[in-house]
């Protein structure tokens, strides 16, 4: 697919005799190729470095102004969910990380106007329904946490160090972490699977979202040793890059952008020329 042809907004619709678009083909992949996406990540990130802290800049300061939000807003206890479930929308605005990793593969010239012009108009078609997806996924997640506050310590607010006093030190709030975590763990466990591979995959071909999601759930399914090996990995990286307010995402988003290109290109087979 062309630069032109991703640029467009419209979609050629096929007549009653036109072939169908086969599915895409998905290969079983090995620890080894985790280790090797993520070393092809890296060297991605130190040939363009500029593009990376872009993307991972605006991240960063999402997540910045998230946070500062909800202080400002006396909702300080709601900054821990905030920033757990802010990772789920990672893969959206990895995008443009993705387009930066394609056009080195290919050769092509690395350029401001190309590589946002793709992610705008790829943003207006299939590639929205899947953001829409993901930011669905965020909502019943704070969704779910502002109901189990209330179910566990009514309808009141707290100071920060207050809700971390609670938290800490009964029994209600042990079992709302325990409760918290698992379903946090169940809804990023739904989410991975559904975008493992499949916002690249809708980057590089036309595909619709609902096949780009069945296609990353048999991804993670095929693999199901390395897929987890590499969530575990995206999720610890994301964490510690979170801690420090958020600063070292300028880094880690990059490196995981790229990498979950690369490894999108181990997993799916591609298309016959």
């Amino acid at each position: 697919m062309t630069d032109a042809d991703r640029a467009t907004d419209l979609h050629s619709i096929p007549g009653p005799g036109a072939e169908r678009r086969p599915e895409p083909q998905v290969r079983r992949i090995a620890f080894s190729d985790i280790g090797e996406a993520l070393a092809q990540g890296v060297r991605d990130f130190q040939a363009a470095p500029l593009y990376g802290l872009f993307f991972g800049g605006i991240y960063a300061v999402g997540g910045m102004v998230m946070v500062l939000a909800a202080l400002s807003w006396g909702m300080g206890y709601l900054v821990y969910p905030l920033a757990a479930g802010f990772s789920l929308i990672g893969p959206f605005v990895a995008v443009g990380l993705y387009e930066v990793s394609r056009r080195r593969e290919a050769g092509l010239p690395l350029a401001w106007g190309p590589i946002l012009g793709v992610v705008f108009a790829q943003s207006r078609r299939e590639l929205g329904w899947m953001a829409f997806v993901t930011l669905f996924i965020f909502m019943m997640w704070m969704y779910q946490i502002r109901l189990l506050i209330a179910l566990f310590f009514g309808f009141q607010t707290f100071a920060m160090e207050e809700f971390v006093h609670v938290l800490l030190t009964t029994p209600e709030g042990w079992l709302f972490l325990a409760i918290g975590h698992v379903d946090g763990a169940v809804l990023s466990a739904i989410l991975f699977s559904l975008t493992a591979v499949s916002f690249p995959l809708l980057l590089d071909r036309d595909v619709d979202f609902i096949t780009a999601m069945i296609t990353s759930v048999r991804a993670v399914t095929t693999s199901p040793g390395p897929m987890l090996a590499w969530a575990a990995i995206v999720v610890i990286l994301l964490v510690a890059a979170s801690a420090p307010f958020f600063l070292g995402l300028f880094l880690v988003l990059p490196i995981l952008g790229h990498a979950t290109w690369r490894l999108y290109r181990r997993i799916i087979v591609p298309e016959p020329t």
